[in-house]
């Protein structure tokens, strides 16, 4: 990826800023994809990397944010917010609800609001890294504050 940001990246950047989260965008030499990637570009433990999933919940787009270190439950996030179904989203489905790719889906800079579920075990570390709108695009941030910018609900995940 050139040193220049990448258009999805700068909306990430901008929304960022827009709603005074501390964290800058870093942009990475190799692909941060997969949490273990991100982990190891980084530094820090795969339980501290935001692992961005986006589902379909009834056919409207849920985005649950976990720890590197977690799958997802789908029958109990199914529970968790009501919904009868709830599964993967397709890459389509994900670049139509965000904007972005898979493998570099922020917490926010998408098009609209999506509804969003934050793991609570992410809350043990100090520091946690997200998904900069680009596989090769982060940003640090801290559990509180990522509830804050993404309005999320804690909840269980697995």
């Amino acid at each position: 990826m050139p040193e220049k940001l990448h258009p999805n990246a700068v909306r990430v950047a901008s929304a960022l800023r827009e709603l005074g989260a501390t964290g800058e965008i870093v942009v990475l030499p190799d692909s941060a994809r997969t949490a273990a990637e991100a982990a190891a570009a980084v530094g820090v433990d795969v339980g501290a990397i935001v692992k961005s999933m986006l589902f379909e919940a009834d056919d409207a787009p849920l985005l649950v944010l976990t720890s590197g270190a977690h799958n997802v439950d789908v029958n109990l996030i199914a529970r968790t917010v009501g919904a009868e179904k709830v599964r993967r989203a397709a890459p389509e489905f994900v670049r139509a609800a965000t904007g972005q790719p898979i493998g570099g889906v922020g917490p926010v800079g998408h098009p609209a609001p999506i509804r969003t579920l934050v793991d609570s075990w992410l809350g043990k570390h100090e520091a946690i890294w997200a998904a900069g709108g680009h596989p090769h695009a982060v940003f640090p941030t801290t559990f509180d504050e990522l509830l804050r910018i993404t309005g999320g609900t804690v909840v269980e995940v697995e």
